[in-house]
Parts: structure tokens; sequence; C-alpha cells
């Protein structure tokens, strides 16, 4: 996942993602595309199932993964424990 310079209709709303594999990452990506700013949330253990979508890898990355997740950034959740709701 990407930090790069957004700007257009959505620059300055941010989004929570909470979606993993398809629909869900696609619709952030578009939201990313025109400005947001999208942090994906994962789990700690495994991921977004997309990581493990092979071949094609992009320097080591599941091409799928970097496709879907483009423009967003990122951060790893353990919701079912204090520290991780804290």
């Amino acid at each position: 996942m990407s930090s790069p310079d957004r700007s257009g209709p959505l620059t300055g709303l941010r989004v929570v993602e909470f979606a993993h594999v398809m629909a869900g990452p696609i619709c952030g990506r578009m939201l990313a595309d025109m400005g947001a700013d999208v942090i994906k949330v994962e789990q700690v253990i495994g991921g977004d199932a997309t990581r493990d979508f092979r071949p094609p890898d992009i320097d080591g990355e599941s091409a799928a993964f970097m496709m879907l997740n483009r423009n967003k950034r990122g951060v790893a959740l353990d919701l079912k424990s204090g520290k991780g709701l804290q």
C-alpha cells in the first residue's frame, strides 16, 4: 500500500475500511483514487486473503492485493483483545 500525494474531489475525507477480498476493497480503492484518505484495517494473523493470491507477484507481494489496495494506508488490529480495542 502506498501513500501518494492525494488530490481529487474526495481530498480531506477519511475512510476506515474493514473490507476484505474483492468488492469492499475495490470500493475503497475507488475512493482512494478520488483523493480520500483510506485506512485499510486487517487482522493481525493472516491479513487480507488476497495477500495469498499468487502468482503473479510484484516485488514479493500478491499482484491482486497490490491492485486492490493501491493508494491506501494499512493497519493490523486484533479487535478481540483489550489492547487492540484501545
